[in-house]
């Protein structure tokens, strides 16, 4: 062998070596990307989780209720729609928190013992009484729900040591918790209320059923108009239409629309479906429609995606042996093409779920506290919700917010995790 020849080989190696090198440099890089991206989101669902799970129980204080008549109905008619309108129910908590601490006597330090129990138990009782006049005259030991300061006492968000003029609340009312909780009657139970409730200025009565209620409204006039809408444009565009510059104009502008920032889409609905058409406001008819205007770029070009991967020979079988254009098109390339078409609408409704800057523009950031029972009811949907509660200065709406977040995530995960699942069951490698 020559001198030249061992040169070349000796180069050739080294030039191999540095390749590999490098190659191995790319595939660390490359994998401390994804490593350092799973980082950032488990921190940021640790963060969340930490702050939102505690938001699932609920502080209860016991206390012996007398449903005093006198009180419920003074006059003895037991007309239940006089009571249900003029009876103090709120007074038959305030007369058991002074049963229990009868040395209480200054007005003052009356009304902050009234404030151990949420206002929102006065409700609770005119319905008990409401659903069974029999209790009226009785005794009972009820759970009721703690106000969001003493909620956030006994789950340890509030610091006893720092001194009372920087504190929420006083030294009188600690001592007046640990002394329940010493007895016994005071416990954590699962907050239903907050998966039920719609929302409220009291953060103890706050809750995401009223929001998740208006999300799935807004979600299923969303999803009832742009999947037809846009697997028929896709259709139409992919198998029907002539090519020309009208069609490429028209398939420039929807993967132009696709990138148009959501809060545009806001903006027009609010000019069309309120202004023009006079729809009602904070709607989720008018949610949905605008979500449907912001997702059909998305599905149009998922679906026409879909149906180029349908191989050509399917079509040319269909027509050889004698069908249609469109017997040929929906009796057999739909067909093979519909998951993929479906996993890019779920998609679609996923990114739907999660915005809140095209909803504000139509009013759907107003305060509702009824769930809504219909798509023309006033309502809200979680992503506004989570943005109304992270305004709020209290730190039990900090704790509900982050408890929505986790249920908005909860959603759009299992969504992804569908579309992945369809996929990976229906898909057809060709």
């Amino acid at each position: 062998m020559t001198d030249t020849a061992i040169d070349t080989a000796s180069v050739v190696r080294q030039s191999l070596k540095k390749r590999y090198r490098a190659e191995r440099r790319f595939r660390y890089m490359g994998l401390g990307a994804i490593l350092l991206g799973v980082a950032f989101v488990l921190v940021l669902f640790v963060s969340i989780g930490s702050k939102g799970y505690t938001a699932f129980v609920q502080s209860q204080i016991a206390l012996e209720i007398y449903f005093d008549p006198d009180v419920i109905d003074p006059e003895g008619t037991r007309n239940m729609e006089q009571i249900g309108r003029v009876a103090d129910f709120s007074r038959l908590y305030k007369n058991a928190l002074k049963a229990r601490f009868p040395d209480v006597t200054g007005r003052r330090e009356v009304r902050e013992l009234y404030k151990l129990i949420s206002n929102g138990s006065t409700y609770r009782l005119r319905d008990m009484v409401m659903s069974n006049p029999d209790l009226i005259g009785t005794r009972q030991t009820l759970w009721l729900v703690a106000d969001d300061e003493i909620d956030m006492l006994n789950k340890g968000f509030i610091d006893r040591d720092v001194p009372e003029s920087n504190r929420r609340l006083s030294d009188r009312t600690i001592g007046w918790v640990d002394a329940i909780d010493e007895g016994g009657s005071l416990r954590k139970a699962f907050n239903w209320d907050f998966l039920v409730n719609g929302d409220s200025r009291e953060p103890e009565q706050a809750g995401i059923g009223g929001a998740v209620v208006g999300s799935l409204f807004t979600l299923l006039v969303t999803l009832m108009l742009s999947f037809p809408i846009g697997v028929a444009a896709a259709i139409y565009l992919e198998e029907f239409a002539p090519k020309n510059q009208f069609t490429d104009l028209i398939e420039v502008n929807i993967n132009n629309l696709a990138a148009v920032p959501s809060i545009v889409f806001g903006l027009l609905g609010l000019a069309v479906f309120l202004n023009f058409f006079g729809m009602p406001r904070s709607a989720p008819l008018v949610g949905g429609l605008v979500l449907t205007l912001m997702t059909l770029p998305t599905i149009i070009i998922a679906s026409r995606a879909a149906l180029k991967s349908v191989p050509p020979s399917i079509r040319e079988a269909a027509l050889g042996i004698g069908a249609s254009r469109v017997q040929s098109v929906f009796h057999h390339v739909l067909p093979q093409a519909l998951p993929g078409m479906m996993t890019g609408t779920i998609i679609g409704m996923a990114q739907a779920l999660g915005e809140s800057a095209p909803l504000l523009m139509i009013g759907m950031v107003a305060f509702i506290v009824e769930v809504p029972g219909g798509p023309l009811d006033p309502a809200t949907v979680l992503p506004v919700q989570i943005y109304l509660w992270a305004d709020s200065p209290e730190r039990a709406f900090l704790e509900r917010s982050s408890a929505a977040i986790m249920v908005l995530l909860s959603f759009l995960v299992a969504m992804n995790a569908l579309a992945v699942v369809l996929r990976k069951r229906f898909e057809k490698r060709w």
